[in-house]
């Protein structure tokens, strides 16, 4: 298993990173605690977790997710081999913190609530999960819709946040801090603070990106490149529609498609996409989820590869595809092909 580096900082992490969020809701604590023994014997040391999860959220599995990891480190001891990462959620949900928006108070709250339930004395990454503004990951569309958010409070809030971030750094509870779901302006933002005032620097961007969905190729990778702010790619096989488990509207039962009642990256627009893509790594001999997490794995900019699995057979494949090597060929098919379908992906 290869280790990069953490931003700027010495922390070393896997480039494979095991995400938790099934676990309390599709995954019981049993099968969270086997996959976090299994993922430790394979070398990888990065767990990303969020007080949200379990996914999809309800007020019923709000912070089940950091409750079993809490049991695995009170049960294994093994809190010093891993690299923690946890979130803390945005506003527009009632039951968590009365649905009000992040701001320092709900940082700090959220923060001691998150080290109560994982049972640990501090968080290795702290990521704000999504802005409090709006931004194109959650609109539901390509637009940029400035109408959503009082401009005039979008920094000052920014600033409030990242001072009780380093706040919370000084105390030792948060070790360094990173954003989600996040884009190139409001990363500038931060890092413009960060420096200004003596505060903690962004270190990562965790970010959806896949082969169907590569933002990050355009402005945040050149950002990535010269502010030393890594990838951590969250869904890299596109909530599972890569594998083409829901080709033609279909939704196996048990998989996260049937739990929310839709497959949302599987869709009229992205179902040539998938094929393609199924058929090229057919015509190479490999798993077409171990090529899409493993194309992942070329990009220059990326820490780490975010992967969730509900069956142990699914995690072994995943984190096997470290192992997986894409000649030219397959690259060139892969950027063929997404050239093809981006206007309508």
């Amino acid at each position: 298993m290869k280790m990069k580096k953490l931003g700027r900082t010495d922390v070393m992490v896997s480039e494979i990173c095991l995400g938790t969020m099934t676990w309390g809701k599709q995954n019981s604590e049993a099968d969270g605690h086997a996959q976090m023994d299994y993922a430790i014997t394979q070398g990888i040391n990065f767990f990303d977790t969020a007080e949200m999860y379990a996914v999809p959220p309800d007020a019923s599995t709000f912070g089940k997710t950091e409750e079993i990891i809490g049991t695995w480190f009170q049960k294994t001891g093994k809190r010093n081999e891993v690299v923690l990462a946890s979130k803390v959620a945005g506003g527009g949900r009632p039951w968590v913190r009365g649905g009000r928006g992040i701001d320092g108070p709900s940082v700090r709250e959220a923060v001691e609530d998150s080290l109560r339930r994982l049972q640990t004395d501090r968080i290795d990454l702290y990521q704000i999960h999504w802005p409090r503004r709006g931004h194109y990951h959650f609109e539901g569309s390509w637009d940029y819709n400035p109408y959503t958010q009082d401009k005039a409070a979008v920094l000052p809030n920014m600033l409030e946040v990242l001072q009780v971030m380093g706040e919370l750094v000084k105390e030792g509870k948060i070790l360094h801090f990173g954003l989600s779901n996040e884009t190139a302006w409001g990363t500038m933002q931060y890092l413009k603070f960060a420096e200004a005032h003596g505060l903690p620097r962004v270190q990562t961007i965790q970010n959806e990106y896949n082969l169907l969905r590569r933002y990050y190729d355009l402005d945040l990778a050149e950002l990535a490149y010269h502010e030393d702010i890594g990838l951590l790619a969250y869904s890299p096989l596109a909530a599972g529609a890569i594998s083409g488990k829901y080709l033609g509207g279909v939704l196996p039962p048990g998989t996260r498609g049937a739990v929310s009642g839709s497959s949302y990256r599987n869709n009229q627009y992205t179902e040539p996409a998938i094929r393609a893509y199924i058929e090229l790594a057919k015509q190479h001999g490999l798993d077409v989820n171990q090529m899409a997490i493993a194309f992942c794995l070329t990009k220059p900019f990326m820490t780490s590869v975010i992967i969730g699995a509900t069956t142990m057979e699914q995690l072994q494949a995943d984190i096997a595809s470290a192992d997986v090597t894409l000649g030219k060929e397959v690259l060139d098919g892969i950027q063929g092909i997404f050239m093809k379908y981006a206007r309508t992906l």
